[in-house]
Parts: C-alpha cells; sequence; structure tokens
C-alpha cells in the first residue's frame, strides 16, 4: 500500500523533473547561443556588425577583447573592453 506521504513525494519529484525539463527545452544551447556572438569577445555575447555597436549600445563593461574588435570596444588596445562608463 502506498501512504500518502510517499505519493506526495513522487508526484512533487515528477512535477520537478517536467519543469526542469520544460525550462532545458526553452533554453537554447550554447552552441546555438554561441553562433551569433562575435568571437573577438569571447567572455560575453556581442553580435557581429552590422550594425555598428559602441559601449552605450550594451550592457557589458570591462570584457576581455580579442583582436581585430570590429566595434572598437578597446580604444587604448589594452585587451578590455568598455572600460569606462
Amino acid at each position: 500500500m502506498i501512504s500518502l506521504r510517499s505519493l506526495k513525494v513522487v508526484t512533487v519529484r515528477v512535477f520537478l523533473i517536467a519543469g526542469a525539463l520544460l525550462l532545458i527545452s526553452k533554453v537554447p544551447s550554447l552552441a546555438q547561443h554561441r553562433e551569433n556572438c562575435d568571437p573577438a569577445y569571447p567572455n560575453v555575447c556581442i553580435p557581429s556588425p552590422p550594425p555598428d555597436l559602441d559601449c552605450g549600445d550594451i550592457e557589458y563593461r570591462r570584457f576581455q577583447v580579442l583582436e581585430p574588435d570590429p566595434h572598437r570596444f578597446d580604444g587604448d588596445k589594452d585587451g578590455i573592453g568598455c572600460e569606462r562608463g
């Protein structure tokens, strides 16, 4: 005979698993996400131009920048983008 308590535990586990699967199915894979990201900015996801973006157009600050830096976020060429503001 199944107790009410064990039935509640099973029900909660089923809902948690179903919720996790639903959440996973809604989140794009890292590979899909990275397809739209410019490789010059490896630690953040900033799309390649066009359009040409400025630091005021994005939410990231003080992130790694690699050459060729198509958006010119690293004005002083020290490898860190959008250091000010």
